[in-house]
């Protein structure tokens, strides 16, 4: 440690490499307290360094107690696992293009800061008034429990409600199959205490939302991602996927899928739930994104029935952000430990949220508040793609429905420079690599269309792009 409290390092250095390659893997907890260290000569073979550069690594990590030195035996993890810091577990990003870093923008600033990059449309796309009337009659109503914890599955009449809308995307989901949760995140997070263990290995795909991964983290898996494609992931490197890594769980969107907004087409669906069965593989299906659209897509657990998929989802981005209210349908015999799970870590899910929902859905205004939000997003929707084509963007499919586009920059444009640049001007973008486990994104920016109806997003994204296109010009002179 140094004078300050803070980490010593030799940043730029091969010195420098060593000691973040420990302590990345401490930190991912891939080497536990009281494990070994790898020796001198594996650490020397895997980096290709030198034995006196490996050395003098680890002296500096015994001088700051990161690891021990045991005569005669080697080195080893010092005794406790540092604090669990999401930020450290990924790819080593810039922060102003981290993910978490990403969410925190979108959400703390002001009004005036523009956020096409965000993943949720403006507060006055949202029914606020009906959220309101809602809200009046469930605490005018002498039924409601206001002062009580909720069922242990949650309300009784959500439930039911959830499992006719459910139905009609040929999702068999009874009641008794249903849990609700304070939304989606929650949702997803008992599915992954429940079915996974630290060092399990999960399927995501690339590009994906990035909260799975965080999450996913979070959880002390690991992390594979396959690519995807405007029909849904890549069937061969699924498969590859599958025999090579023998993954426990495959976490995807299948109706709008985020970022891209594309569908998973019926014959992809089949080859991959026919993969699934092979290799004893089970699926979260996030439908959060399911009444964006006009008409229904290809559901998974429509095909499956609940055997191997479960189904989340919630009503976040459609109702209100506030009103925390999700769901999880799954097998029978699941959901006792689901409820056991939700009842330790959290006692329940918020009753005045699912109530205010239910009334939403029984009195209409949800159902006509979304005729007129697709209408909205459907301009939004072309107008955006528009645009983009105008300013050179090459759009990578074209979404049948949701907020979402996925459009590549010209070439030789970083997106996280772009993002870099456009942060100054007063404008969140998300840039590609942000959604991509492997990395391999980083040409890609994803627009939220709700977000983008305003001329100084275009403006910036310009000015940006023309910055970044200087920068490489000048950068290729000077080689």
């Amino acid at each position: 440690m140094t004078e300050s409290g803070t980490k010593e390092t030799v940043p730029g250095t091969r010195v420098g490499l060593v000691m973040d390659n420990l302590r990345e893997r401490i930190a991912s907890r891939s080497l536990m307290p009281g494990a070994r260290v790898p020796s001198i000569r594996a650490m020397t073979d895997t980096l290709g360094v030198s034995k006196s550069t490996v050395v003098e690594a680890y002296d500096r990590l015994v001088a700051e107690g990161a690891i021990v030195a045991r005569r005669g035996s080697g080195f080893f993890v010092s005794g406790h696992a540092p604090p669990l810091a999401l930020a450290d577990l990924g790819p080593r990003l810039d922060r102003e293009v981290d993910p978490l870093w990403l969410t925190r923008q979108s959400l703390e600033t002001g009004s005036k800061v523009l956020k096409p990059g965000c993943g949720w449309m403006p507060a006055s796309w949202l029914p606020e008034d009906g959220v309101r009337r809602a809200l009046r009659a469930v605490a005018r109503d002498p039924q409601s429990l206001l002062a009580d914890y909720a069922s242990p599955a949650g309300l009784p009449a959500l439930r039911q409600q959830l499992a006719w809308r459910l139905g009609a995307h040929g999702v068999d989901a009874p009641p008794e199959q249903i849990v609700l949760t304070d939304g989606g995140t929650h949702a997803l997070d008992l599915v992954c205490r429940f079915l996974l263990e630290p060092g399990d290995t999960v399927l995501i795909d690339d590009p994906c939302y990035f909260n799975f991964q965080a999450l996913l983290r979070a959880h002390r898996v690991r992390i594979v991602s396959v690519p995807y494609t405007p029909q849904g992931p890549d069937l061969a490197a699924f498969e590859r996927a599958l025999l090579e890594q023998r993954p426990r769980l495959y976490v995807t969107n299948s109706a709008i899928h985020n970022p891209t907004g594309a569908t998973l087409a019926p014959a992809v669906a089949h080859r991959l739930l026919k993969l699934a069965g092979e290799h004893d593989l089970l699926i979260v299906e996030d439908d959060i994104f399911a009444d964006f659209e006009d008409e229904a897509a290809p559901r998974l657990a429509a095909f499956d029935g609940l055997a191997r998929v479960v189904s989340i989802g919630s009503f976040s981005k459609t109702l209100s952000a506030a009103v925390r209210c999700g769901y999880i349908a799954a097998r029978a015999e699941w959901i006792e430990p689901l409820i056991d799970l939700k009842l330790a870590t959290s006692f329940g899910n918020s009753q005045l949220a699912a109530s205010v929902v239910h009334r939403m859905l029984v009195d209409g205004t949800y159902r006509r508040h979304l005729e007129a939000m697709r209408a909205k997003l459907a301009d939004a929707m072309g107008e955006t793609v528009r645009r983009l084509g105008y300013a050179g963007l090459d759009i990578w499919t074209r979404p049948r429905a949701g907020l979402f586009v996925w459009a590549r920059l010209p070439v030789a444009l970083d997106a996280a420079d772009v993002a870099r640049h456009a942060l100054t001007a007063g404008v969140v973008f998300a840039p590609g690599n942000v959604f991509s486990a492997s990395q391999a994104a980083a040409g890609f920016l994803r627009f939220n269309v709700s977000q983008c109806n305003r001329p100084k997003v275009y403006e910036a994204l310009q000015r940006a792009m023309d910055a970044c296109a200087v920068s490489a010009d000048t950068a290729r002179e000077r080689v």
